[in-house]
């Protein structure tokens, strides 16, 4: 996919493609439910088709949202959830400002502090989040190992505060039922690439949502229609 055609030899038109990844990824519908309501407006578009178009599209909208995020605050929280792949559960770790915006997300096949240090290492680096005061988690024992390990690194430094407070974590808790929310109608991915290039845009359409990006408020349903379009260079 490139900058200058990502809809090259595309069947259906750039807009109808955007319409159904965009609301693939921010209502709680299935691909069958989203081939009937097409179907309702008058387009034949196949559960399978909208299923590879959410593949492609859903990662590229992450990747060329990022730059257009809003800073969030130095005050995070961590905690990760349960999401089901090919039947056995894997684990989303996630992280929410104190303002309850979008740090980021990993996804894992373990939950040790391997894990926690990966997840740490993205959030660090993405553009939009600032360099943690203090970092709110649950009892997990990883945590902690993760950012000793981070701290004698020189990655984070050694006055960040770490709260382990279970009720501190009430905010990034209700973010996870959203997401899983999202997850529910598919009844679990089929493999771990398909989880998180999908997950990727739930991610990043929530973002939008929370009016992470810059120019777009929250509630600005139509705010958030133009920008999808502008970033695929489509005339909404």
């Amino acid at each position: 996919m490139t900058e200058q055609h990502p809809f090259k030899w595309c069947h259906f038109q750039a807009d109808i493609i955007l319409l159904c990844v965009r609301w693939y990824l921010r209502y709680a519908l299935s691909y069958r439910d989203l081939e009937e309501i097409m179907l309702e407006r008058g387009m034949q578009v196949d559960h399978t088709t909208i299923y590879r178009w959410v593949q492609c599209y859903a990662s590229e909208l992450d990747r060329r949202c990022r730059a257009h995020l809003k800073m969030t605050t130095d005050s995070w929280r961590v905690d990760e959830t349960y999401i089901k792949i090919r039947r056995q559960w894997m684990y989303l770790y996630r992280a929410v400002d104190s303002q309850g915006m979008t740090l980021d997300f990993w996804l894992s096949p373990t939950r040790d502090g391997e894990a926690a240090k990966c997840f740490f290492l993205k959030t660090l680096a993405a553009s939009h989040t600032a360099e943690p005061r203090v970092i709110n988690v649950d009892k997990n024992a990883a945590y902690p190992k993760a950012i000793a390990d981070l701290k004698a690194a020189g990655i984070l430094p050694t006055q960040i505060e770490l709260r382990q407070v279970k009720y501190r974590g009430n905010l990034i808790e209700q973010d996870h039922r959203f997401m899983k929310r999202l997850t529910k109608p598919g009844m679990g991915f089929f493999s771990f690439a398909t989880a998180r290039r999908t997950l990727q845009g739930f991610e990043v359409m929530s973002m939008i949502r929370k009016g992470q990006v810059q120019g777009v408020n929250k509630g600005d349903v139509g705010g958030q229609v133009a920008l999808v379009a502008v970033l695929f260079g489509v005339v909404a």
